[in-house]
C-alpha cells in the first residue's frame, strides 16, 4: 500500500475527531466561573506507561490549566532500540491534521474580513481550478462544503501515484488537486461527510490566492506571530523537517521491516497537515481558539463534524475519554511514524498534548494508548 494512502486512512479515525468543536466559551466566562484548578495527573508516568504500548518508540506530553504548564514528561527513546536518549519533553513534533483547524480558522479569518463568503462557490474562488477542469461540480461546491468535507472531491492520497518513500520530489498543491481528478467523486456536494485532505489543499490555495502572500507567511502573521507561538512552523516543501532535537518514528517498508521516517515528503502537508509544533504552542492556540479569541462564535461553529450515525437499538455507544467528565475535545493527526492528540476542555481551561512515534505502521498502532495517558493525566481519580 502507498505510504501515503496508509497515512490517510489510519488517520481517519483520528480526523474526525480533529474537527470536534464545541460552543466557544470566552476567556472572561472563564474568569467569572471561579472554578477551582482541575486536579491533574503525573505526566511523566503516563507518558513511561504509553512508552511501553506496542509499538511505540518515544512519546512526550505536556498539560497545562489556566495557561501554565502544570506538568511534563517524556520516556522511551529519540530511536529505535533505545538509542539516543529520551526526547526533550518541549520538542518540536508533527501534528498531523490538527493542522486544519488552524487552516480553517485562517480561512474564517478572511470569512470575517469579507474576502469571501461560505457560500462562494469553488469556481468563483479558484477559477483557475474550473476553467482547467481540475475539480468536478467546481460550479456546485460551496466553500463551506470544502472546510466540513461534505464536497464529495476525493483524496489525492487515493490517486496511488505517489511513491512510498519519496522524500525528494516538490509536488505543487495543483499537482496534488490534478492526482485526485483521476478518481470517482465520493458523493454530490453537500451530500455526505467523507474525509479528503485535497479539501484543504483547496482551501490553502483560496488562502494564497486571496492574501497574494504564502500559506506559511499568512499561518506566522495571523496565528503564530499574535500568539506568540515561536517554536511553530509550516512545512510545505523538501526537504524540510523537525528542527532541533527531536523523535524519530518508523514505518514498515515492502518486507515489513521498520525504516526511519523522520524525513517525509512535506509536500503532502502544507494547509492538509504540514505544521510542526510543540506541546506548549499548539496549547496556546487550542486555549485562544476555545477563548473565542480567533474567530467570532458563528464562525467557529462552521468547523464541525458530521452529524453522528444513529445508534441501533441496544447498541452500546463508544467509550469516551474520562468517561466524559470533564467534557474533552480532540484534535489528531497521524502519519508514518507518528501519532499525536492534543486533549482540551472547551472552555479553554485544560489543555493536555502528546506526541508518540511509532515503531509501527500508524494503521496498525492502537490509539486507545494515548487515551489511556489522557485517562492518568486528566481524571487520574477515576
Amino acid at each position: 500500500m502507498n505510504r501515503a494512502t496508509t497515512a490517510r486512512v489510519a488517520g481517519l479515525a483520528c480526523a474526525m475527531l480533529t474537527l470536534s468543536i464545541a460552543a466557544p466559551a470566552t476567556a472572561a466566562t472563564a474568569e467569572r466561573a471561579g472554578r477551582s484548578r482541575p486536579q491533574v495527573g503525573n505526566v511523566r508516568k503516563a507518558m513511561e506507561a504509553l512508552a511501553k504500548s506496542a509499538g511505540v518508540v518515544g512519546a512526550i506530553g505536556e498539560v497545562y490549566v489556566d495557561g501554565k504548564r502544570v506538568g511534563k514528561g517524556s520516556a522511551g527513546s529519540r530511536l529505535l532500540g533505545g538509542k539516543r536518549g529520551r526526547i526533550p519533553a518541549g520538542s518540536r513534533y508533527r501534528i498531523g491534521s490538527q493542522t486544519k483547524q488552524i487552516t480553517a480558522t485562517v480561512l474564517l479569518q478572511l470569512v470575517q474580513e469579507g474576502r469571501l463568503s461560505l457560500d462562494d462557490k469553488l469556481s468563483k474562488v479558484l477559477p483557475e481550478v474550473a476553467a482547467q477542469g481540475l475539480v468536478e461540480r467546481a460550479d456546485d461546491i460551496t466553500v463551506r462544503e470544502l472546510i466540513r468535507h461534505t464536497s464529495g472531491i476525493p483524496d489525492f492520497f487515493d490517486s496511488g501515484r505517489f511513491d512510498d518513500f519519496d522524500f525528494t520530489t516538490y509536488y505543487r498543491p495543483v499537482d496534488l488537486v490534478k492526482a485526485s481528478r483521476s478518481l470517482p467523486r465520493t458523493g454530490e456536494p453537500g451530500e455526505k461527510f467523507s474525509y479528503s485532505n485535497t479539501n484543504y489543499v483547496l482551501i490553502g490555495m483560496i488562502i494564497e490566492r486571496l492574501t497574494g502572500r504564502t500559506l506559511s507567511d499568512e499561518f506566522t502573521r495571523r496565528i503564530f506571530a499574535p500568539l506568540r507561538m515561536k517554536s511553530t512552523y509550516l512545512t510545505f516543501k523538501p526537504p524540510q523537517g523537525i528542527k532541533g532535537p527531536h523523535g524519530h518514528g518508523y514505518f514498515p517498508d515492502a518486507e515489513g521491516r521498520p525504516r526511519d521516517a523522520d524525513r517525509q515528503n512535506a509536500s503532502f502537508g502544507g494547509a492538509a497537515g504540514g505544521i510542526v509544533s510543540t506541546a506548549h504552542d499548539i496549547s496556546v492556540f487550542r486555549r485562544a481558539f476555545s477563548q473565542g479569541r480567533l474567530l467570532p462564535p458563528a464562525l467557529q461553529q462552521e468547523i464541525v463534524p458530521p452529524a453522528p450515525k444513529p445508534q441501533a437499538s441496544g447498541a452500546t455507544p463508544p467509550p469516551r475519554v474520562c468517561g466524559g467528565e470533564p467534557a474533552l475535545e480532540l484534535q489528531a493527526g497521524s502519519g508514518p511514524g507518528f501519532a499525536a492528540v492534543t486533549f482540551a476542555t472547551p472552555d479553554g481551561r485544560l489543555q493536555f498534548a502528546v506526541s508518540a512515534t511509532l515503531s509501527v505502521s500508524n494503521m496498525t498502532f492502537d490509539p486507545a494508548a494515548l487515551n489511556k495517558a489522557a485517562e492518568a493525566v486528566l481524571c487520574p481519580t477515576k
